[in-house]
């Protein structure tokens, strides 16, 4: 992370960051800079967006699907920008850029972003009471590791190739393979 920045809080931040070129995330009071993007990850993002999308549709569940660029406020000091998440309930005002009350997140795995999404980004997103999945899409394995919350503070993990991941609540379930693009 680079040391170049003075240390900054949420409030400071969404400000300063919606005013800057690129996409930027808060990590302990720091603001860090995403990486470009493959085109394999982007791809991953869209085929995940529309198959979460599908399946609340196709259950008739209040929920959206929201695209990158949300942000997710973790504590005072850190807020993260998804690849995905999804909201059950009331709507998001149209001027939001924060999401408060995310049911799912979703990161897909880049070769600079893996160590974070299996660390930091794992506990920062279960410490939001709303958060009960957490969906790492790895889309050079093709592989889904899905965290849910379980009872008292578990986490309970299971690495999926294939099958569905069934995402209960808010009660709706999404095939493996939908999450990726085809082969």
């Amino acid at each position: 992370m680079s040391t170049a920045f003075k240390l900054m809080t949420v409030e400071e931040f969404l400000p300063w960051a919606e005013g800057k070129d690129g996409r930027w995330e808060l990590h302990d009071g720091v603001p860090v800079m995403m990486s470009p993007e493959r085109s394999l990850h982007a791809e991953t993002k869209a085929e995940a967006y529309v198959a979460l999308r599908e399946a609340i549709r196709l259950n008739g569940l209040p929920c959206r699907v929201y695209p990158d660029g949300m942000a997710i406020r973790i504590d005072a000091g850190a807020t993260y920008e998804p690849d995905a998440s999804v909201v059950c309930g009331p709507r998001v005002p149209p001027d939001a850029i924060e999401i408060h009350n995310p049911d799912i997140v979703v990161e897909v795995l880049s070769p600079s972003t893996a160590a974070v999404d299996h660390g930091r980004k794992l506990s920062g997103y279960f410490s939001i009471p709303s958060v009960q999945h957490y969906l790492i899409l790895d889309p050079d394995r093709r592989v889904v590791i899905h965290h849910k919350r379980g009872a008292g503070d578990a986490i309970e993990t299971r690495v999926m190739t294939g099958g569905v991941a069934r995402l209960d609540p808010p009660g709706f379930e999404v095939a493996v393979e939908a999450l990726f693009p085809p082969i």
